[in-house]
C-alpha cells in the first residue's frame, strides 16, 4: 500500500528492452515518491521477464500498447496525469534497418512525434505557457552517437558535432532529436536529449555483439565478427547510463542534449578475445581456447569504423560519472549471460 503521497507520474516508453529494463527497476528505488508506467509494444526486443523483480511493485504499472498509437497515447496522459516522459522506445538493430527500414522510420520518427504532441497538448496551454500543475513536466529523449556518423582513428563526438548518419536506424533516430529540438524552439517544451556510446550488460538482446559471442562461444559455434574487426566503438556499462540518464532527466538543463559514454573504446575483435579469455578461466573449454572459434564474416553494409564520446559536459555540468572501466563490466555481464545460457 502507497502511504505517501507520490509526486510524479513517469511514462516510459520501451521499458521492457534493454536499457529500460535496467533503468526501471533503479529509478523506482531510487524515486520512491514516483509512479511510473511503462508502455510498450512487447516486440521481439521487449522481455517482461527482464522485469520481474518489479513486477508487484504497487508504483509500476505496465501496459502493452504502441507509441505510434496516438489514441492510446493520449489516453494514458489523461488517465495517470503524465507529467514526464523518458522515451525508450525505438527499434534499434543496424542490420535490421538495413533489410527493413520501415519499421524505423515509423516507430523512431512517428512514434516520437506522438509522444510530443501529446506532451504538448497536456503540459501546455499555449506555446510557452505551462498548464497549472505540470511547470515542471520534462521530455527525456534516450538517443544514440551513431546519429553523428562515423570518426576516423583521432577526435571524439561532443553536444556540438554535426549530425551525419550514416544508416536507416542512425538517420531515423536523427530525425526524432530534431523532432525533439524543434518542440523545445517552437512551443517551449521542456525537453532534454540525451545521445549515448554502445550499452553492454545485463539483459541485452542475444542478436547483439557482445550476447552474441558469449552465447556462440558456450554453445561451441563460430564466433562472427564483421570484417576484419577494427571497428571501435565506445563502450557503455548500462547501468552506468542509467545513472547518467536520470542525472540528465533529474537536473539536465531545458532544451539541452548531453552525450554520455564510458571512455572504454575497444575493437571488435578486442571484445571477441577479452570475452573468450575470460571464459577461457571461468568456464574453460576440454580442448582448446574459445578464441579458436572467432571467424571474420562479410562486412556489414555502411559500417561505421569509430564512435568515441567525450562526456565532458555531463561530468561537469551534472557531476555523473561512469563507475565501471571495461574490465569491472564485462566482468558482471559474462558471469550474468552465464547464469541465464545454463539455465535455459
Amino acid at each position: 500500500m502507497i502511504t505517501q503521497p507520490l509526486k510524479k507520474v513517469v511514462l516510459v516508453t520501451g521499458g521492457a528492452g534493454f536499457i529500460g529494463s535496467n533503468f526501471i527497476p533503479y529509478f523506482l528505488e531510487n524515486n520512491p515518491d514516483t509512479q511510473l508506467i511503462n508502455l510498450d509494444k512487447l516486440t521481439y526486443a521487449g522481455n517482461l521477464a527482464n522485469l520481474s523483480e518489479v513486477a508487484t511493485n504497487e508504483r509500476y504499472h505496465f501496459v502493452a500498447g504502441d507509441i505510434c498509437d496516438a489514441n492510446l497515447v493520449n489516453e494514458l496522459f489523461e488517465t495517470w496525469k503524465i507529467d514526464s516522459v523518458i522515451h525508450f522506445a525505438a527499434e534499434s538493430h543496424v542490420d535490421n534497418s538495413i533489410e527493413n527500414p520501415d519499421s524505423f522510420i515509423k516507430t523512431n520518427i512517428e512514434g516520437t512525434f506522438v509522444l510530443l504532441e501529446a506532451a504538448k497538448k497536456y503540459w501546455l496551454k499555449a506555446p510557452n505557457s505551462s498548464r497549472a500543475g505540470f511547470e515542471n513536466a520534462r521530455f527525456h529523449h534516450v538517443s544514440t552517437d551513431e546519429v553523428y556518423g562515423s570518426l576516423g582513428s583521432e577526435g571524439f563526438f561532443t553536444e556540438d558535432t554535426a549530425y551525419a548518419p550514416n544508416s536507416p536506424y542512425s538517420a531515423s533516430k536523427a530525425a526524432s532529436d530534431f523532432l525533439v529540438r524543434s518542440y523545445f524552439h517552437t512551443y517551449g517544451l521542456n525537453v532534454v536529449t540525451s545521445n549515448c556510446s554502445n550499452n553492454y550488460g545485463p539483459k541485452q538482446h542475444d542478436e547483439k555483439l557482445i550476447p552474441t559471442i558469449i552465447r556462440k562461444a558456450l554453445s561451441g559455434d563460430s564466433i562472427p565478427i564483421y570484417g576484419d574487426g577494427t571497428n571501435v566503438r565506445d563502450w557503455l556499462y548500462v547501468l552506468d547510463h542509467c545513472k547518467g540518464i536520470a542525472a540528465v532527466f533529474k537536473t539536465g538543463r531545458t532544451g539541452e542534449t548531453y552525450a554520455i559514454g564510458g571512455n572504454n573504446e575497444h575493437n571488435n575483435l578486442y571484445i571477441a578475445n577479452k570475452i573468450c579469455s575470460i571464459l577461457d578461466e571461468v568456464q574453460p573449454k576440454a580442448n582448446g581456447s574459445y578464441t579458436n572459434q572467432i571467424t571474420f564474416v562479410k562486412d556489414r553494409l555502411g559500417h561505421d569504423y569509430r564512435y568515441a564520446i567525450d562526456a565532458a559536459k555531463i561530468k561537469g555540468q551534472l557531476g555523473w560519472k561512469a563507475d565501471e572501466n571495461f574490465e569491472s563490466g564485462i566482468a558482471k555481464t559474462i558471469a550474468w549471460y552465464l547464469n541465464k545460457y545454463q539455465t535455459v
